[in-house]
């Protein structure tokens, strides 16, 4: 009877988000608006990079990595968000939600990882900026940078095999607007204390370690600079570091609203008000943050303008 049931679950239903009808078409606007400039934001970000020599630098190397992940991960989540709204029917294959579940995991431990490296280069600019070029050497970058996409693989692979191998015999309604482990748990006929407990330990072993490693290098970091006499170095100091601190608070701050709250104050309607932020709008807000808060970031998209404007003139 349980195999019986577990075939008739081929598709799944979104509830989607929760809003009035006669906002629908702004909301829609506001979110393909947030997704544009998401894309070309970070595909921006990834080809001044690439066409720019003087961000040829370990931190603009994994800058380029961080503006990959952030465009995937929306486009993971959006595209059918934005057509869902226009959808009485909120359908996604059963594949289908396997899929999208397992590049949305994939993508946040990636981003996550990413933040944790990038982290580390700062601590290495400025508590050991002398032998900087040589601690952050080309292998070293890529390991730093390889090693959070195989670790986001092992992570998604995980929670993607423990959850859907799991019977889903009806209902088949998920409250929320993309599949996401919570939600889909929820609908599981069956025990699923030990999958919670596996999830908990891989995502948490993921959350701490980069948490750790971000935490530990802002620890470093605020002593060197901290030390430095002249309040025109320390600022400069300061200034290297705080687009990613701006880019790091934001993300945790609302993963762990998310994952680390008490279950006794869970929400997944409130789940989703947040879900949306951390799909749909740090993916976007990342390329800015870079961007209008960095120096050479700044100097470098004038100096493509320019270069752009004289050939043209």
């Amino acid at each position: 009877m349980a195999n019986e049931n577990y075939t008739r679950v081929t598709e799944f239903i979104f509830t989607g988000l929760n809003y009035n009808s006669q906002l629908k078409v702004f909301l829609f606007l506001l979110f393909l608006s947030f997704y544009i400039i998401n894309l070309t934001g970070n595909l921006g970000m990834i080809i001044l990079i690439c066409i720019s020599s003087r961000l040829h630098t370990p931190m603009y190397f994994f800058l380029s990595h961080l503006s990959f992940v952030d465009m995937c991960l929306s486009s993971v989540v959006s595209p059918k968000m934005l057509t869902d709204f226009f959808l009485q029917r909120k359908v996604i294959s059963f594949l289908g939600c396997a899929l999208q579940y397992w590049f949305f995991a994939f993508f946040v431990a990636a981003e996550c990882l990413l933040l944790a490296s990038m982290a580390y280069d700062r601590y290495v600019a400025i508590c050991n900026p002398l032998m900087y070029s040589v601690a952050m050497s080309q292998s070293l970058c890529m390991q730093l940078v390889s090693g959070p996409y195989v670790i986001g693989f092992m992570n998604t692979m995980t929670h993607t095999t423990n959850t859907f191998r799991l019977p889903f015999c009806g209902p088949n309604v998920i409250n929320h607007f993309f599949c996401d482990a919570l939600p889909l748990l929820s609908l599981v006929c069956a025990d699923t204390g030990l999958i919670k407990l596996v999830v908990f330990i891989v995502s948490g072993a993921v959350g701490v370690f980069s948490s750790l490693t971000i935490v530990v290098s802002y620890i470093y970091i605020l002593t060197a600079i901290l030390r430095i006499r002249s309040a025109d170095g320390r600022r400069k100091a300061f200034s290297t570091c705080s687009s990613h601190l701006t880019a790091v608070s934001i993300m945790f701050g609302t993963l762990f609203f998310i994952y680390v709250r008490p279950s006794a104050t869970f929400s997944l309607d409130l789940n989703k008000a947040v879900s949306v932020f951390y799909t749909a709008v740090i993916p976007m807000l990342n390329p800015l943050i870079y961007s209008l808060r960095n120096k050479e970031v700044k100097d470098a998209i004038h100096r493509t303008l320019s270069r752009r404007t004289t050939c043209c003139a």
